[in-house]
């Protein structure tokens, strides 16, 4: 059996005419993982293909192609979803996307996988090589992560990618922010790996550098301590996401930066706290964010702050206040991004309601582009708004601010402020709403 796993190119990461070029993409984990779980007795040949650092080839050959998509990704999986089941191939869909609008991705594949694919996906492959492949696989009530899964990396040449070390010790998150996908294709429960599996995952790769996508370490105080603990002999240097509640917790942030954390995302979102308690993210409190970033750079901990512009209580004096408080909290890699109501999110029901989305078109929907109508300013107004930010936040004098005030892992700190100061000016370049100001859209399906 030929099997081809692809994850499907969008706007930021595609291999020609995005912004980043391929050796600034991690490695992605859900590939490598679903390879894991293909059943041995299958005895398959298994493919990967990432889009964001290499064509498809339209004339490849297999027995069955299975795509993850994400929103902003939908529309190219369906091309290629269509392009391939034209040629007899069958295509299995998985991923939030598909969770999150099932019939939708159903109208474009033979199959589809909702929820986690840990058990679904080889009962699928098991039908499907018995000829009894069915429609639609959804993820158990009681799933769990209690059985050991060591994703194969080894599919994937390192050669294309920043890091391929990279790993998840939970998922989901007990936060329940509106505009988040989590709780809405998940729910709130974080689910755990077993300790020892993670530290036996990242003993097997002899990784000393390497990445938790894990949406909150901390979301579990029990289960986050245990794995700093654990983390402590491996001697790694580890960067991953957190909440700002970490400041409440000084003894489990010393754990943290002794099992060898040097970076946390953190997601700030704003700096109103009008903004933070329509969003559900009230644990958010402004008047901390400076002694935050002064506690997480006195424990060796760089700050990459993430910010989102465009929410209801936004005006036009948003953006140059963000990046005034980004300078003078001295944020070592402050992000912005544009508010998204993505599908099956209490915030995209809301403005669905409120008759405010303005396009299904969802390869817009990528956090960078505006799909719906601000309340407080025009759409013209937060695009530019928006690239402003970027801009000033990514001047030369800004970075010298920052980075003189942080003087966290400098060298490190300059090449990757010096990426982001890329990017920030040629935003123009790849990300315009055009097609709001009169151009006609282009299908959602």
């Amino acid at each position: 059996m030929r099997i081809v796993l692809i994850s499907p190119k969008g706007p930021l990461y595609r291999h020609r005419g995005g912004i980043f070029k391929k050796n600034l993409r991690y490695a992605p984990l859900t590939l490598t993982t679903l390879a894991a779980l293909i059943p041995e007795e299958l005895d398959a040949e298994v493919s990967l293909i990432d889009e964001g650092v290499g064509d498809v080839p339209l004339d490849l050959e297999a027995d069955l192609i299975g795509m993850t998509v994400i929103t902003g990704t939908a529309n190219r999986t369906y091309e290629l979803a269509r392009h391939f089941r034209d040629k007899g191939i069958p295509v299995v869909l998985g991923g939030p996307h598909v969770t999150l609008l099932p019939d939708e991705a159903h109208m474009h594949a033979d199959s589809i996988v909702t929820g986690y694919a840990e058990e679904t996906w080889p009962q699928l492959l098991r039908d499907f090589a018995q000829g009894k492949m069915r429609s639609r696989y959804s993820q158990a009530a009681d799933f769990n992560l209690d059985k050991p899964v060591f994703p194969r990396r080894d599919l994937l040449d390192p050669s294309s990618f920043l890091t391929t070390a990279v790993f998840e010790a939970t998922r989901s998150c007990s936060h329940s922010c509106d505009f988040c996908v989590a709780p809405a294709a998940w729910g709130r429960k974080q689910i755990q790996k077993p300790v020892e599996f993670v530290v036996e995952d990242i003993r097997r790769q002899k990784a000393r550098k390497i990445i938790f996508i894990d949406l909150n370490l901390i979301s579990n105080k029990r289960y986050a301590a245990a794995l700093f603990e654990a983390l402590i002999p491996l001697k790694v240097k580890w960067f991953g996401l957190s909440t700002t509640l970490i400041a409440e917790q000084p003894e489990l942030l010393g754990l943290m930066a002794r099992s060898g954390c040097t970076g946390l995302l953190l997601g700030f979102e704003s700096i109103l706290d009008g903004n933070l308690n329509s969003m559900g993210k009230g644990f958010n409190t402004p008047d901390k964010y400076h002694a935050l970033v002064r506690l997480l750079h006195k424990n060796g901990i760089s700050v990459m702050g993430c910010f989102v512009f465009g929410l209801d209580g936004d005006t036009e004096r948003v953006f140059d206040e963000t990046v005034r408080f980004v300078n003078d909290a001295a944020i070592d890699l402050p992000r912005f991004a544009v508010s998204t109501p993505f599908p099956g999110t209490p915030l995209y029901y809301r403005m669905e309601a409120e008759g405010r989305i303005l396009t299904r078109n969802w390869e817009l929907f990528d956090g960078q582009h505006v799909v719906f109508q601000p309340q407080e300013m025009s759409v013209e107004e937060l695009r530019l708004g928006h690239e402003r930010a970027w801009k000033q936040a990514y001047s030369l004098p800004s970075i010298v601010r920052r980075i003189s005030a942080s003087r966290i892992q400098i060298p490190l700190s300059i090449v990757a402020n010096m990426g982001y100061r890329f990017y920030a000016n040629n935003l123009h370049r790849f990300y315009t709403c055009d097609w709001v100001l009169g151009q006609r859209e282009r299908p959602a399906a």
